[in-house]
């Protein structure tokens, strides 16, 4: 079955590398680096059928130093993902569907506005780029919002408005992961395409990462799709390891909260540093996939894993065969 995975963070594991190569040796090759959750094989063995590539920049960087560290980050997707000779960028959301079936689809992401910060030219560039989806935040404050862990949780500035007024005309999903509270809500009233790409349930684990029942099923009502992330501190409180079927109660909170068909999964591997038991990378989705058959319908599982992404993406709805 195909697998849609909107979150990893394998380009800024590329980029450290590549940088201290000069320290460490040769710099982890895309294909099969075992330090990478998410590498080439790892992709294809786990019958992942699009895969997004975060572009991160961390905060605490030098502002004058942030663009160069995205535009490293792109670089790599381009000489190392798409250097694979089965993955096909996906510029367009129709490019999904004219995926043979041995191909991949890589899906350039920014998660946080750091890296062009008020320089909406820069922002232009990455759509050219094409980047298909963008966070305004990671989890402190830029020019544009707060995030989860600003004290001052704060909503969206002028500018975080018009950068989503942009992501509507230019058919990007505006994530809203990361956000305050306050920059959620307003991102739900100006989005056109709002996007959670690695959030799971508030009510099942108390974390500020997490989405809480109003914000979930607001994000339902207005076509929002909110995809699980496997990171165990989102996943369980009670104890510091998380198995499947842990997992498997935020998808099933959710769908109680009417979100059958707004549910996907968004793992964030390679930007995680423990993992769910049975799901220590990309390779291991089949057994999600089996536990998610044991409680759901085939039809249920295929929304899940992949359609229920085909049918929230911006522009045409058309759904993967197969």
């Amino acid at each position: 079955m195909h697998i849609i995975d909107t979150h990893c963070d394998a380009l800024l594991k590329l980029q450290v590398s590549k940088r201290n190569e000069l320290f460490r040796g040769k710099p982890l090759d895309y294909k099969d680096a075992d330090e990478l959750d998410s590498n080439y094989e790892r992709l294809q063995q786990g019958g992942v059928k699009v895969q997004f590539f975060a572009i991160f920049v961390h905060p605490e960087l030098p502002d004058n130093e942030k663009w160069q560290h995205a535009l490293e980050q792109v670089d790599l997707f381009y000489s190392e993902v798409l250097g694979q000779p089965l993955m096909k960028h996906i510029r367009k959301w129709s490019d999904i569907d004219d995926l043979k079936p041995d191909e991949i689809g890589a899906v350039l992401a920014l998660e946080g506005a750091d890296a062009f910060g008020n320089d909406l030219a820069k922002l232009r560039h990455l759509y050219r780029l094409g980047v298909l989806s963008l966070g305004l935040t990671w989890n402190y404050a830029n020019l544009c919002a707060d995030g989860v862990g600003e004290p001052r949780a704060g909503g969206l500035t002028l500018l975080g408005k018009q950068v989503v007024e942009l992501n509507n005309e230019h058919g990007i999903f505006t994530d809203v992961s990361h956000l305050s509270p306050a920059g959620f809500w307003d991102v739900l009233e100006l989005a056109d395409y709002p996007f959670a790409s690695h959030s799971n349930a508030r009510k099942l684990c108390d974390h500020p990462r997490n989405l809480d029942d109003r914000q979930i099923e607001a994000m339902f009502a207005h076509g929002g799709l909110i995809d699980v992330v496997f990171f165990p501190d989102f996943i369980i409180q009670e104890r510091k390891s998380a198995e499947i079927d842990d997992l498997l109660r935020h998808i099933d909170h959710m769908c109680a909260l009417g979100g059958e068909r707004h549910v996907g999964v968004g793992s964030d591997f390679d930007g995680i540093f423990t993992h769910v038991e049975g799901l220590d990378n990309a390779s291991f989705f089949p057994r999600l996939i089996d536990a998610l058959q044991k409680r759901y319908t085939e039809t249920q599982v295929e929304g899940f894993a992949y359609r229920n992404f085909l049918e929230h993406r911006p522009g045409v709805l058309k759904n993967l065969s197969g």
